[in-house]
């Protein structure tokens, strides 16, 4: 999962060093509040994928096909549903993004090129998180890592043959982009269907009465994320509201943040299945092995990341864009980018493990508690760094939500394990 996830980033890496090449930076700019409007919906919607993981991995636990089966036919209608709402409402979630973004022209220009080209992929995107979810859960890691890669080949040819052979500017790296996500889901769906030896379907498993807990479990999990793409948002919003500079510098540690969260993912998706499928056998002492086992490894990556940008931060830096005035102006957040792995690990382990739990409720008031009370706080005080304030509060939002997660877990483990609710 570690593997799988870090193909992902690099995809972005890739559009970003394309955009950030060419001829001025307001394409970078427009297309990453493109890609924020569009990522902080399919973030939103990750509660899909992290439904889908939990409860997939419960079934493995109790090895009953139908579960199995119920579980894989649930997420794949979601996720559909999910899409084609996404598509109908393409024109409002432009609007509101250019509204919001109050920047000027020429990045309005370029992020509606973006937008409109990138939004076609969303019913593939909704489909895949349900079938990664579900195939993560059921411990195919393996077919995962295959689908990801293939998916991002793709991606890297069409967006460098869009762009540098056909002059498609912003629209083809969006094109190459959308074309990814069909093949990923195609794939995905084949595997799923291999994956299980019995093939049944229950027509009541999609009745309201079936899909009740599972909407339940989605609902909590999607005002939890929808909580932090708010700050997210707030961050990207606020820094293109500084100046287009600001824009482009946030574009660029988003990219590295993002490299951070998905490879250190790999550990919490690895906890999900495994802690899901603890819970599935009702084994309170295998989730306290599984969950410390996991964190060792967690640890151990996040400082692995944290030297290596040390070593080659300025050199990726200078991968992702050639303007010198970029680079110079990206060095006052080194400091971020070299301690971002050490702070943030904490927090994405133990969402990877309330995820097998399927302790929704608790996820939810967690980034709930720590957006309201730590995050926006923290960005008032210090408001007049500007730009370098949104970092510092994303860095205590992340801070704030690892120590959270991590003592709720200690106070479920010796008071509340035994319960076996699916929704807590």
């Amino acid at each position: 999962m570690i593997l799988s996830n870090i193909t992902t980033p690099l995809m972005g890496l890739v559009d970003t060093a394309v955009l950030g090449h060419m001829s001025g930076s307001y394409f970078l700019a427009g297309a990453s509040v493109a890609t924020l409007l569009i990522t902080q919906i399919y973030w939103v919607c990750g509660f899909l994928r992290m439904t889908s993981t939990g409860l997939s991995a419960q079934a493995k636990g109790t090895a009953k096909v139908s579960q199995i089966n119920q579980s894989l036919f649930q997420s794949i209608l979601i996720g559909l549903l999910l899409g084609l709402g996404i598509l109908v409402l393409q024109d409002v979630i432009l609007s509101l993004g250019l509204r919001f973004s109050e920047t000027t022209e020429l990045v309005e220009q370029a992020m509606t090129d973006y937008f409109k080209a990138r939004i076609w992929g969303a019913p593939a995107a909704m489909l895949n998180l349900a079938l990664v979810g579900w195939m993560i859960g059921q411990q195919q890691t393996k077919q995962v890592l295959a689908i990801q890669v293939a998916g991002n080949l793709i991606n890297v040819a069409l967006s460098l043959c869009f762009v540098f052979v056909f002059g498609w500017g912003v629209e083809g790296v969006a094109l190459a982009t959308v074309a990814s996500e069909y093949t990923i889901t195609v794939a995905s769906l084949w595997l799923a269907t291999k994956k299980l030896h019995k093939l049944e379907f229950d027509k009541h498993w999609l009745t309201f009465s079936q899909l009740k807990p599972l909407l339940h479990l989605n609902g909590n999990t999607f005002f939890r994320n929808l909580a932090l793409q708010t700050c997210i948002a707030f961050l990207i919003f606020k820094g293109v509201g500084f100046s287009p500079t600001n824009a482009a510098i946030n574009a660029i540690l988003m990219q590295f943040f993002t490299l951070i969260a998905l490879g250190l993912d790999g550990v919490a998706f690895a906890a999900e299945a495994l802690v899901g499928e603890q819970k599935g056998r009702s084994s309170r002492e295998g989730i306290k092995q599984v969950t410390l086992h996991g964190l060792i490894w967690s640890s151990l990556l996040a400082i692995a990341y944290s030297l290596v940008f040390i070593v080659f931060g300025e050199r990726i830096v200078s991968l992702l864009t050639d303007q010198k005035q970029l680079q110079l102006a990206i060095t006052n957040y080194h400091w971020f980018i070299f301690s971002l792995p050490i702070i943030a690990h904490w927090c994405f382990y133990f969402d990877g493990v309330f995820v097998g739990l399927t302790r929704a409720v608790a996820m939810r008031n967690s980034m709930l508690f720590c957006a309201l009370v730590v995050y926006f706080p923290s960005f008032y005080i210090f408001s007049e760094w500007q730009n370098q304030g949104l970092w510092i509060a994303m860095a205590l939002f992340l801070l704030a939500r690892g120590m959270s997660l991590g003592g709720y877990f200690i106070y479920l483990y010796r008071y509340d394990f035994q319960s076996q609710q699916t929704v807590v």
